[in-house]
């Protein structure tokens, strides 16, 4: 958020302005001064207890209402009250629909949040507005990456390591129809194939022993599945468990 408190740095109108008319006295507009006090202290309960007050007068001028908002929206953050800093950054792109800042602000916010879709509209109107946005465009870009791992990892949900279409085992056929035993078993070779890379730099040794015990795994598990008492699910558990334990931590 530390984009938003370049937007603090000046705050004209700290005394109540008067305006006169026809010879009569106008009603003076609400004094900031209160809100920028608690900004300078920097003691986000202030921020938000006094600049609250600014928001919510009818008399604020519409630049001190944009100054408090970005305040308090700054200040909801850090005490990690989204949705209320989301509302406020909302209001503040209602009251100003070229803030930059606060569209980016806004997009971390929905993003951190898991709403991706919402993040995505927001980086994308920044860069709209400013191309070269260096917060904006690299959210953008960190949050496309994420996108498309998202979707690799959906398009492999529910497959396991071999093709389906060729099995012909009664345990591979049971791993083919329940998609937690087939993420499981996908899960259990990459997590085998990367200790076996990883072995494959020092000790030729090390490595046929990590390969050996995953054919006496997949040996095992092929003979024993149908058996009384054998649990296939918690074989697979305990099988992907014991390599994540010797990995790389």
């Amino acid at each position: 958020m530390a984009l938003l408190t370049a937007m603090l740095l000046a705050w004209p109108g700290l005394a109540p302005v008067h305006a006169t008319g026809t010879g009569a006295e106008k009603e003076p507009l609400v004094d900031p001064a209160s809100c920028v006090a608690a900004i300078a202290a920097g003691t986000d309960d202030r921020i938000i207890a006094d600049c609250g007050v600014l928001i919510d007068n009818d008399k604020t001028s519409r630049a001190d209402r944009i100054k408090a908002l970005t305040a308090r929206a700054g200040a909801f953050r850090r005490q990690d009250q989204a949705d209320r800093a989301i509302a406020d950054c909302t209001a503040l792109l209602g009251l100003d629909p070229t803030l930059v800042d606060i569209f980016n602000a806004r997009g971390e916010l929905y993003w951190k949040k898991g709403d991706r879709p919402k993040a995505v509209a927001d980086f994308s109107a920044a860069l709209k507005l400013d191309p070269n946005h260096p917060a904006a465009r690299d959210n953008y870009r960190r949050l496309a990456l994420e996108l498309e791992r998202l979707g690799a990892m959906m398009a492999l949900a529910g497959k396991p390591s071999f093709n389906c279409a060729t099995a012909r085992r009664p345990v591979e056929k049971a791993i083919c129809a329940n998609p937690e035993l087939a993420d499981l078993d996908r899960e259990i070779s990459a997590a085998n194939v990367k200790l076996v890379r990883a072995a494959a730099t020092g000790r030729s040794s090390a490595m046929r022993d990590l390969q050996r015990q995953q054919d006496e795994f997949i040996a095992t598990r092929d003979a024993s599945f149908g058996k009384p008492g054998y649990d296939l699910g918690k074989a697979m558990r305990e099988r992907l468990d014991y390599l994540r334990s010797i990995g790389p931590q």
